[in-house]
């Protein structure tokens, strides 16, 4: 459900986060989270005083998760296609490695909130939080369109394959978004599987496999303002081969950990502190450590890349255009993953499938690379010969 608006809808926003002020769409998307909070919360609390809750708690609640994908959708473009106007270039991968960092300690954050707080803390803090968005975003700066208005295309399927067909021209742009795709459906496999593989593997419960979400945020948010120290904020696809191969070696060292664990001989779920006392745990969380911070340094320059490589009148459209492609591959790695265990396939296993989607996306950020030295050596040769003509 959060995920089908993107399909559906992406044209529609890229169109106007290029054509109109993206600063005013922030606002009224904003505006609009504060009504799809006040839903949710009116779910939360129903479900908490056990009224309705599967003919109108549950509904409310999933209506707002609806809504929320509706609102990313609208959302998603603007915040990485709004850089290039407010930052100079050398600023642009700084800025979206932040943007991506917060994102993760966003949901890190709220990911442990929902562990501790009660439901009805829960229906505030919701309220409280998009009331906060929305007076943030009354302070972004303007962004007015960098062309002139066109008339929005609102047939989605037309639109849609317009939108994708337009922006995968750019060799560059193509070989981004795929690469950036096969890194989202790698992280739909890993996300898949961390609950079971903590139940059925490591023999721990829930909470564990939340430390792992945790350690994963953390990891992607370091590796995500890492990488523009050693790319000194040059927007490059330089490190993004070495940065997933090290991504697939870390994926592998932890499916060897996987496979020597030691099974509890109590035969009772660990919590977190007995599965710190397993003298396998710390390496295994710093195997997964290990993955996310070379998944963030890997996948920060690639998004900086789609919004300096295009007209700054396109980042939206191929913001959008990168977020159809990113949801099916979601979709299709986790189907992947689901199908695998329908036919047997044990979840350790399933991780090496990880490693060898690691090496493909490795394979395109190599050839994106190539791409990008050609088209700097195209334009150094036509500064050369225009200087010489001169």
């Amino acid at each position: 459900m959060f995920i089908i608006p993107f399909f559906v809808l992406s044209s529609l926003s890229g169109q106007l986060a290029d054509m109109r002020d993206k600063a005013r769409i922030i606002r009224v998307v904003k505006a609009c989270e504060i009504g799809i909070m006040l839903v949710g919360a009116a779910g939360l609390l129903l479900a908490w005083k056990h009224v309705g809750v599967h003919s109108l708690a549950l509904p409310l609640m999933l209506l707002a998760l609806f809504a929320m994908g509706v609102h990313s959708t609208f959302f998603g473009p603007i915040k990485y296609a709004i850089l290039p106007q407010h930052l100079f270039p050398n600023e642009v991968l700084a800025g979206t490695g932040i943007i991506e960092a917060g994102t993760y300690m966003a949901i890190l954050a709220g990911t442990m909130l929902a562990g501790w707080i009660p439901v009805e803390w829960a229906a505030g803090g919701v309220i409280i939080t998009a009331l906060v968005g929305y007076v943030t975003a009354r302070e972004v700066p303007p962004a007015p369109a960098q062309m002139e208005p066109e008339p929005l295309d609102f047939h989605m399927i037309r639109a849609t394959i317009t939108l994708i067909r337009t922006t995968m021209e750019d060799a560059r742009v193509f070989l981004a978004i795929m690469a950036i795709s096969f890194f989202w459906a790698i992280g739909a496999i890993l996300f898949i599987e961390f609950p079971p593989l903590a139940k059925n593997v490591l023999d721990a419960t829930k909470e564990v496999a939340s430390l792992f979400l945790v350690i994963f945020s953390v990891g992607v948010a370091i590796g995500s303002t890492t990488i523009n120290s050693l790319l000194k904020g040059r927007v490059s696809a330089r490190y993004a081969p070495l940065s997933v191969l090290v991504m697939a070696v870390f994926v592998v060292l932890f499916e060897q950990l996987c496979q020597m664990w030691a099974p509890n001989r109590t035969g009772a779920l660990m919590n977190v502190a007995e599965f710190f006392s397993h003298p396998l745990a710390v390496w295994l969380l710093l195997a997964l450590l290990g993955i996310a911070m070379a998944g963030g340094m890997f996948v920060v320059p690639l998004y900086a890349f789609l919004t300096t490589c295009v007209d700054k009148s396109l980042t939206a459209r191929t913001i959008a255009a990168n977020n159809v492609v990113n949801s099916g591959a979601m979709v299709l790695g986790a189907v992947l993953a689901m199908g695998l265990s329908m036919f047997g396939v044990a979840i350790v296993q399933q991780l090496l499938l990880s490693a060898v989607m690691c090496l493909v996306s490795a394979w395109l950020a190599y050839l994106l690379y190539r791409a990008e030295k050609r088209f700097d050596d195209q334009a150094r040769n036509t500064l050369a010969a225009t200087k010489l003509a001169q």
